[in-house]
């Protein structure tokens, strides 16, 4: 994807570009299977809807003493672009997943449903593996503004029946629990298109920090970027496909053991959102 910075009621950051990932999964210790005396798991948490009742938008968790730090990365593939696939285009990085097994860090991954139909069996490896949260980003990967780096756009009548179309991909494709989470396509997202997803009962998932990864061919300065941003309490954005974001596996190898050094801790989104809806 093509990142650039932009606002749009917030910063808007992809661009039309491909981006996508998966991997095949290496071998993980399974989830235990539930019992009849199994506690229920708790719903993942949510934050309460914004003024009028219109989703609510999550940039980053609290920056407090607590130095917590979430990965994402975005897996999309626009509705139309399945010719690119056939002939032969890849758009899986099946190194940057398996280096985030590796290095054991826990990320969100904001998978598009058009990409969840293309690659089932990624989306399912990525969606049972305990180490990662599937989150989503539209089935089309279609605007939900207009001028949005080019992107064709969604009808405002069409914008809740695309997230829910992409959370069916996702249930077909095998993944068991995708979070209510949405990431607005190219981060671009105003007032009108809030409220059309109020129903949904979605939190919007933005970032503070933009990694700069995509098309970029210099892994080091990628990395610069990200360790410069990072606060207590950040959201990276980044992208994983050997295609558009080649540098992003070496980068990430780079970002995860200074953070650590630094002594920052990595985790999901959703316990960020978690932190940051006990502080209201």
């Amino acid at each position: 994807m093509i990142t650039r910075v932009r606002s749009i009621t917030a910063v808007c950051v992809l661009g039309a570009a491909l981006a996508a990932c998966g991997a095949p999964q290496t071998p993980r210790p399974a989830r235990p299977a539930p019992s009849a005396t199994s506690v229920a798991p708790s719903k993942p948490p949510t934050l309460a809807p914004g003024p009028a009742g219109v989703t609510p938008v999550f940039m980053n968790g609290p920056r407090g003493e607590d130095k917590t730090v979430a990965l994402t990365f975005d897996a999309d593939m626009t509705a139309d672009q399945g010719p690119r696939a056939a002939a032969g285009e890849r758009f899986d990085n099946p190194g940057l997943i398996a280096a985030l097994r590796e290095l054991d860090v826990p990320a969100t991954v904001f998978m598009t449903g058009r990409w969840a139909e293309e690659y089932p069996g990624q989306a399912r490896g990525i969606g049972r593996d305990p180490l990662f949260e599937v989150a989503n980003h539209s089935y089309s990967h279609y605007a939900f503004t207009a001028d949005c780096y080019g992107l064709p756009t969604v009808s405002e009548d069409r914008m809740r029946a695309d997230v829910e179309r992409a959370y069916a991909a996702f249930r077909k494709a095998g993944v068991p629990d995708a979070m209510p989470y949405f990431r607005f396509p190219g981060g671009c997202h105003d007032r009108r298109a809030l409220k059309a997803l109020t129903p949904a009962g979605v939190t919007a998932v933005q970032w503070d920090v933009v990694s700069g990864d995509a098309f970029a061919t210099d892994a080091d300065a990628v990395a610069r970027q990200v360790l410069d941003g990072v606060r207590p309490g950040s959201v990276v954005v980044m992208h994983c496909t050997r295609s558009a974001a080649p540098t992003t596996e070496r980068a990430v190898r780079t970002i995860v053991p200074e953070l650590r050094r630094q002594g920052f801790r990595f985790v999901k989104v959703s316990e960020l959102i978690g932190a940051a809806r006990d502080r209201r």
